[in-house]
């Protein structure tokens, strides 16, 4: 088995990239951050919000991502482009 080569750095162009993703997806559908955190199960903007902008390294995880691929009605896939 290989060892992987994938730096951090490349980690975090990744999750900026698939924060940036969300958002845009996001504002072509017209939700706000706010109704999209409520919608997959948040009480507050704050992780749709930081995650978006990768502050704080925040991040998505595997399951926002799966939920918001529901409310957005895209492809997971749509995100890491």
């Amino acid at each position: 088995m290989k060892e992987s080569i994938i730096t951090d750095e490349e980690i975090e162009i990744i999750y900026k990239r698939i924060g940036q993703n969300v958002k845009k997806i996001r504002k072509e559908k017209k939700i706000s951050q706010l109704e999209l955190s409520l919608a997959i199960g948040h009480k507050a903007v704050g992780t749709v919000s930081m995650a978006e902008l990768y502050h704080n390294k925040k991040h998505f995880n595997i399951k926002h991502l799966i939920k918001i691929a529901d409310v957005l009605e895209c492809n997971i896939c749509d995100f890491f482009e």
